[in-house]
C-alpha cells in the first residue's frame, strides 16, 4: 500500500501533510509554497491546471476557470447558497438531472466533486514528489458545518481522484489535534476556524491524548470569499462614480475587483494603509480602457468588513451555549483559518474572549497537520501516539411527519459514531409500503431544513392500519455520514437501507469520471 497523508481540502487554499520520522511534514511545490490555492482552470483538449498556475489564470479566461467549488460541493441547484455563487462566479453554474449543482466550462458539466479531485490529486502529487513514492490513502477534512450530502460528496471527489478517503475529519477537531498533540495538558479549547468560504467553531474538552467535541456550530457561506466580496462592492461602487458608468452585472470587472480587494486584504496584514491599482478594469465598446486607482487603510477596512466579523460572533454565541459554558471557563483559544491573519479579526476574538487567542501553530497549515497525525494512526503500526477523538454530529436529524412538521431522532451535538430508533405504524389499512423521508437541521418545518434524501420500505403484510410496527434505526459513523437500517417486528426481517441523497453522484457516475479510468 501507499502512503498516507492528511489533506486540508480548503474553499480558497489547500495543504497537505504528513507524519514521518515521528515528525509532520508539510509539503511544499517546488517554489517552496506550502499552500496551495483551491482552483482549476479548464482549458481546451482537456488540459486542466490547478492551483497557483490556474489561478494566474482567472483574470484573463475568469469564465474557465473554476474557485471555490467547496461551497458548491453538495448542495442542490435550488438552494439559495448555489443561487449567490450563480450570481458571483464568471463560470456557469447550472442544473444536473438530479436537481443538484453542475459546473459549466467549455461547453461540458462538471460535478464539483469532480473539480474538487482535480484539488486533491494536485495535493496527493505534491506528497509523492517530496517523499518519492506513490499516496493512496488521506484523511480529509471538512467544516464542522458540513451535512451529510456535502461529507458523502468530499468521499466521492477522494474517490474520482484515486484516493481512499481513511476518515473525513471535522476542521476544528484536526486543528484542535495538532494544538494538543503530545502537550499533556487537560484544558478546554475553542477553536475559531475562519477560513476562505466557511466558519466553524468547536468547543472541546482535551486530556492528555482525549480529545472530546462538547458543541459545534458554524456557517457554511461565512468566510474570506465574503469579506473581499464586500471590499469589492465597495471597490465598485467609487469606480462607478468616477466614470459614470452602472457596471454591477459586468462579472469580469467585479473579478477583477475581488482579486484586488483579496490582494488589499493580505497586504493590510502588514500595513496601515495600501494602494490598491487595477490597470485597464473596463474597456468600453469604442476601445477605451479605464483603470481603477485608490487607497485604503485599516480603518476603513475594518468598517467595511466589521458586520461579518460580528455575524461570526453570533455563530460563537451558539456552541457556547450548546456547550454549557461562558467564555471564563475557555482556558486556551485557537485562530485556524487565514482570515485569522487580519488584524482586526484576531483583536475582535481577543476583545470577545478576554485573552489572547493562541496562534502558535501557523493557521494556514495547522488542520492539514492534525489530519497528517490522525492519518498517521490509522495506518502506523505503531504510531508515536494514540489519541482518542469524540466528535459530534453539527446538525440535528430528523424525519418528515404528518403535516410536515420534523421530529428528532438524533439531536445535534451528540457524539458520534451513534445511532437512535424510532418505531414507525403503517397509517392505513393494508398499506404494504413505508416512506421515510430524512432531513437534517434545526428548524421545525421540515421544509426549512435540508432533505438529505427518501427512502421506501416496501413488502410490508397487509393488515389493519396500526398493526405493522416497523422500527427504523439510524447511524452517524465517524465521518458525520448517515446510514439508516429498518426491522419488520411482524416478520423480523431486516433490512439494510441507503438514503439515496439528492445531491450525490450515483456508484456508476463516480466511476466513469474517476481520473485513473481516464488516464488524468
Amino acid at each position: 500500500m501507499g502512503a498516507a497523508v492528511g489533506i486540508d481540502l480548503g474553499t480558497s487554499n489547500s495543504c497537505v501533510a504528513m507524519v514521518r520520522d515521528g515528525e509532520v511534514i508539510v509539503f511544499a511545490d517546488v517554489e517552496g509554497r506550502r499552500t496551495q490555492p483551491s482552483v482549476v482552470a479548464f482549458g481546451h483538449a482537456r488540459t486542466v491546471a490547478v492551483g497557483h498556475r490556474a489561478r494566474k489564470q482567472l483574470l484573463y479566461a475568469p469564465e474557465s476557470t473554476v474557485l471555490s467549488a467547496k461551497r458548491l460541493i453538495g448542495r442542490r441547484y435550488s438552494s439559495t447558497e448555489a443561487q449567490r455563487m450563480k450570481a458571483l462566479s464568471a463560470f456557469g453554474i447550472a442544473e444536473g438531472d438530479a436537481g443538484d449543482v453542475r459546473i459549466r466550462v467549455h461547453g461540458r458539466l462538471y460535478s464539483p466533486q469532480e473539480v474538487s479531485a482535480h484539488v486533491l490529486v494536485h495535493m496527493k502529487k505534491l506528497a509523492e514528489a517530496a517523499i518519492g513514492e506513490p499516496v493512496d490513502r488521506a484523511v480529509i477534512t471538512v467544516p464542522a458545518y458540513f451535512s451529510d450530502n456535502q461529507r458523502q460528496a468530499t468521499r466521492d471527489a477522494a474517490t474520482i481522484a484515486g484516493l481512499e478517503c481513511l476518515r473525513i475529519l471535522n476542521e476544528p477537531t484536526a486543528a484542535a489535534l495538532a494544538y494538543g498533540f503530545q502537550q499533556d495538558k487537560r484544558q478546554h479549547v475553542v477553536v475559531y476556524d475562519l477560513g476562505g468560504g466557511t466558519f466553524d467553531v468547536s468547543v472541546l474538552r482535551i486530556d492528555q491524548d482525549f480529545f472530546e467535541v462538547i458543541a459545534t456550530a458554524g456557517d457554511t457561506f461565512l468566510g474570506g470569499d465574503d469579506f473581499d466580496y464586500t471590499t469589492a462592492d465597495h471597490f465598485l461602487a467609487e469606480f462607478e462614480q468616477q466614470v459614470g458608468i452602472s457596471l454591477a452585472e459586468n462579472r469580469t470587472v467585479r473579478l477583477k475587483l475581488r482579486d484586488a480587494a483579496e490582494r488589499a486584504k493580505i497586504a493590510l496584514t502588514d500595513a496601515d494603509e495600501v494602494e490598491v491599482h487595477v490597470p485597464a478594469l473596463y474597456r468600453t465598446s469604442d476601445g477605451h480602457d479605464y483603470e481603477f486607482r485608490t487607497k485604503v487603510n485599516r480603518y476603513q477596512y475594518a468598517a467595511w468588513v466589521m458586520p461579518l466579523v460580528q455575524k461570526s460572533f453570533v455563530v460563537v454565541d451558539e456552541a457556547l451555549r450548546a456547550a454549557s459554558m461562558n467564555t471564563r471557563q475557555v482556558d486556551h483559544v485557537l485562530c485556524v483559518g487565514g482570515m485569522t491573519r487580519v488584524p482586526m479579526v484576531r483583536e475582535a476574538v481577543k476583545q470577545y474572549f478576554g485573552r489572547e487567542p493562541n496562534v502558535g501553530i501557523n493557521p494556514d497549515e495547522v488542520v492539514a497537520v492534525g489530519a497528517a497525525i490522525q492519518a498517521h494512526v490509522l495506518t502506523a503500526d505503531k504510531p508515536i501516539a494514540t489519541s482518542v477523538l469524540l466528535d459530534v454530529t453539527p446538525q440535528s436529524l430528523s424525519v418528515r411527519t404528518i403535516g410536515g412538521y420534523c421530529e428528532v431522532i438524533i439531536p445535534r451535538n451528540t457524539a458520534v459514531p451513534t445511532e437512535s430508533s424510532k418505531v414507525f405504524l403503517t397509517a392505513h389499512d393494508d398499506q404494504t409500503e413505508v416512506r421515510v423521508a430524512v432531513f437534517q437541521g434545526e428548524a421545525r418545518l421540515a421544509a426549512e431544513n435540508e432533505m438529505l434524501g427518501e427512502f421506501v420500505l416496501a413488502g410490508l403484510p397487509p393488515m389493519t392500519r396500526g398493526q405493522v410496527r416497523v422500527r427504523i434505526t439510524f447511524e452517524i459513523d465517524a465521518d458525520g455520514i448517515v446510514h439508516v437500517r429498518a426491522v419488520d417486528d411482524k416478520l423480523g426481517k431486516e433490512h439494510s437501507l441507503r438514503i439515496e441523497s439528492r445531491t450525490a453522484l450515483t456508484e456508476d457516475e463516480v466511476k466513469e469520471a474517476r481520473f485513473d479510468d481516464l488516464g488524468f
